[in-house]
């Protein structure tokens, strides 16, 4: 049985793509702190981010190796770890916020939000 299976999904091809696609929406979100982008890559891309986040709250040498092999980005990581990670240091979660626009994007009609870190 699939009970409590359901898990945001994105088709963006092959599993590679999807990763790739995680993986820079991840580096735009530490860089600029906050991305637009369609509703169902905010609600994939967030889950990344968080985890991405409480693991920099603890900075190690081993926290960075495995937040580099989640983003490949040797800039974004320094960033994560110097500026966002202590920012979140006594938050136990909830560093993401998804806003929803009310415009749809005009090409397909797709559902637009925001991905922001919270301030």
């Amino acid at each position: 049985m699939r009970h409590a299976k359901h898990r945001h999904r994105i088709s963006a091809g092959t599993p590679g793509h999807r990763r790739t696609l995680m993986r820079n929406l991840a580096v735009e979100v530490i860089d600029h702190g906050k991305i637009k982008t369609t509703h169902a890559k905010c609600q994939v891309v967030r889950g990344y981010v968080e985890k991405l986040v409480t693991m920099a709250k603890e900075d190690s040498v081993a926290n960075r190796r495995l937040a580099y092999t989640k983003l490949n980005n040797r800039a974004a990581v320094k960033k994560l770890f110097e500026q966002v990670g202590p920012k979140f240091k006594n938050r136990p979660g909830g560093y993401t916020r998804i806003l929803k626009l009310a415009d749809a994007r005009l090409g397909d009609g797709a559902p637009m939000s925001y991905l922001a870190l919270v301030e």
